[in-house]
């Protein structure tokens, strides 16, 4: 029960911050999952992933309702992404919890130094 509040907890938090900063809740989720739950990476990354099914679900829907999905886009990135999906998932559990955390931690850099950079460009005016 305690695990079910903690990653409730989680959840709005990530969410929230995620919004705030515009950066992808799995970037928050994955080491909180990690960390606080004790999953190894590859359930913190899994779990991360699942628990994107509703929010994509629902943010889609929402955004139909305002006129701005286009579907036949849509429907292409989410078919080839299967393929990418597949081949992420067989990469990612060949590899040891060690170095999905190293690469993990480097994407976070990566993502990081992009946030500062963006963060440095002057506003249009």
């Amino acid at each position: 029960m305690t695990e079910l509040v903690l990653a409730a907890v989680l959840g709005f938090a990530a969410g929230g911050l995620s919004g705030m900063f515009g950066v992808g809740g799995g970037l928050l989720f994955v080491p909180t999952l990690v960390f606080v739950l004790d999953l190894s990476q590859l359930e913190g990354q899994a779990t991360s992933l699942a628990a994107m099914i509703p929010v994509v679900a629902l943010g889609a829907w929402r955004q139909h309702r305002y006129g701005n999905v286009r579907w036949r886009a849509a429907t292409v990135v989410g078919l080839v992404s299967i393929g990418g999906v597949a081949a992420g998932a067989t990469v990612a559990t060949s590899l040891s919890d060690d170095v999905l955390r190293k690469l993990f931690a480097s994407l976070l850099v990566l993502v990081a130094i992009q946030l500062v950079r963006s963060a440095r460009r002057p506003l249009p005016a």
